[in-house]
């Protein structure tokens, strides 16, 4: 974040933030984002029959959950790759485009929900958020054998937590550099409230708009080029409803005050 100088003097505390770096980036974020490329790079090492395998084992296939496909025993394992896929599918991505993209997003939204979240209940969060897309592709799809893969729906999450939270400081004209930064430490509005911000109401109205536009009339899942919409939306309905589980700060009756909770 860019540093401004008036006059001459710059102040202590000007030059203290100047030197901070670009990206200050939790060490979560990282990690997930360094695990996401290895796999990618992984799969376009092995061959193309592993590389099925990989994705009959990790990708989330609504088929799973079809008795007469159980039946046939088509889908390699078993009842714990029923449940481990619904998070799993989350760090298998289509290509380096792909996996570019969701990472992008996840660098900006995931960012300041790792940071007020803490590194367990952000994964907490990031798995639950990619079940709940995956619960809502499931439920669209029923027996389908297209795989689905991508980070989109953690990302979706992340998207709807931060709304919760970054416009907790009253707006007063244009966004300051800062905001965000300080919003990241302040107790969140109760959800009422948030959606009767017409800053949130936009940015709601328009990501619904062009994950429809994306998706309408196309068969989801991503091994086909497609937009898995569905699982979009699950995940962003999951954060947006699901963060006070997960939020440390929490707002004290009859005040504005917060106090954060133990962290273990």
């Amino acid at each position: 974040m860019p540093a401004y100088v008036i006059g001459v003097l710059e102040p202590p505390r000007l030059a203290a933030h100047r030197r901070e770096p670009i990206l200050n980036v939790p060490p979560v974020i990282t990690v997930l984002a360094a695990v996401m490329l290895l796999i990618q790079l992984v799969r376009d090492w092995v061959d193309l029959e592993t590389g099925v395998e990989i994705l009959a084992l990790f990708a989330f296939i609504p088929a799973r959950f079809d008795p007469s496909v159980l039946a046939e025993g088509v889908l390699p394992g078993g009842l714990a790759a029923d449940v481990w896929t619904f998070v799993t599918y989350a760090f298998l991505h289509g290509g380096w485009a792909h996996v570019g993209l969701n990472l992008l997003w996840m660098l900006a939204f995931g960012t300041p929900v790792a940071r007020r979240f803490g590194v367990l209940r952000f994964l907490l969060f990031f798995a639950v958020t990619a079940a709940a897309g995956a619960g809502l592709h499931l439920v669209t799809h029923e027996g389908e054998l297209v795989p689905m893969i991508g980070a989109s729906a953690a990302v979706s999450g992340c998207m709807a937590a931060a709304l919760r939270f970054m416009f907790a400081q009253p707006s007063r004209g244009a966004w300051r550099p800062g905001a965000m930064e300080n919003a990241v430490h302040l107790p969140a509005p109760p959800l009422m409230e948030v959606m009767r911000d017409r800053r949130v109401i936009g940015f709601v109205a328009v990501w619904f708009v062009i994950n429809l536009a994306f998706g309408l009339g196309e068969p989801a899942g991503f091994v086909d080029g497609s937009i898995a919409w569905q699982a979009h939306i699950g995940g962003f309905l999951a954060g947006l409803l699901a963060f006070p589980l997960f939020d440390p700060i929490k707002r004290r009756p009859g005040g504005d005050s917060f106090s954060r909770a133990t962290r273990h």
